[in-house]
């Protein structure tokens, strides 16, 4: 069971100089998750570099971090695939793998219409006794779960949260008026994080939590706490560094980050490169001015 409440980090993979998994990286950077407090972990979605992994290396990195978190928070694995066929395998590897929990995307490179986004969500949701979450993204991935979809995925029972990342703070209300608490909505947007965790979210699906865990947790526990003044002031402090969240080259930034913090690497998987010249020298500023004015926390 996951309850969808609390801050979720999608991990970036950690890869050596060789291209090769990174496990040892991987686990400091969990570890340092684990002592923030945080109250799951997503892996291999978007920040996770899904597109370049193999099977293989997906459900290595399940079964790693199922092994190191110990039972302690769920280990939710991301499905991001073409096919019907495929997400149905992935699904049913996953749940022997020692997920806990699927985070999903509608179908990729194909634009699904209502009836076959639905489809296939409910036909993987019927498959499965994992709890899912559904990841609605239509500025990136272009498809938009509307309302009425949920309204048809609601009798799945295991269809449990959304990761709302539609760029409308709105949507959240709107998820609420129509639904209740019958989803639990997480934020996908880091820029957006305090408005919608404000507004009724439950959570926040980070990136920037890779980085920066203890912040990140800090501000989510002072919004639920009603200490609104002081995580406001931590938030305008960390929107700088959150806005690198919203730039399609948001893994290399944040495994920039990761790297200059000692969470992480700058070795990313091709075609994406690592960054050069002044792109590399414009990111490093906002980050090492981020962590000198950093709050004590």
């Amino acid at each position: 069971m996951i309850h969808w409440h609390g801050v979720f980090p999608a991990l970036t993979t950690k890869f050596t100089s060789d291209d090769k998994l990174d496990f040892p990286l991987f686990e400091m950077n969990l570890q340092a998750q684990l002592s923030a407090g945080v109250q799951g972990v997503i892996l291999g979605g978007t920040l996770g570099e899904s597109s370049v992994l193999s099977n293989e290396e997906k459900f290595s990195l399940v079964k790693f971090a199922v092994e190191k978190v110990a039972g302690a928070i769920p280990a939710v694995m991301n499905i991001a695939e073409g096919s019907t066929r495929e997400a149905l395998k992935l699904a049913a590897e996953a749940e022997q793998s020692g997920a806990k929990g699927l985070m999903m995307l509608p179908p990729m490179r194909y634009k699904s219409d209502h009836r076959e986004t639905v489809t296939y969500f409910k036909t993987v949701a019927k498959a499965t006794k994992l709890p899912i979450m559904i990841y609605n993204n239509p500025v990136d991935y272009k498809i938009e779960v509307t309302l009425e979809m949920f309204d048809e995925l609601a009798e799945c029972e295991n269809i449990q949260a959304i990761k709302e990342s539609t760029r409308d703070v709105s949507n959240v209300t709107r998820l609420i008026n129509r639904f209740g608490e019958r989803y639990k909505i997480l934020c996908g947007v880091d820029t957006l994080a305090l408005e919608e965790l404000v507004l009724g979210a439950h959570g926040w699906v980070g990136g920037l939590v890779c980085a920066f865990p203890k912040e990140t947790m800090a501000v989510f526990n002072l919004i639920k706490a009603g200490k609104m003044e002081e995580a406001v002031k931590i938030y305008r402090w960390f929107l700088p560094l959150l806005e690198l969240d919203i730039h399609p080259k948001l893994v290399q930034y944040i495994k920039l980050a990761e790297a200059e913090v000692g969470l992480g690497s700058e070795f990313v998987r091709a075609p994406r490169l690592t960054l050069i010249g002044e792109e590399r020298e414009r990111i490093l500023k906002v980050i090492r001015k981020g962590i000198e004015a950093r709050p004590a926390i």
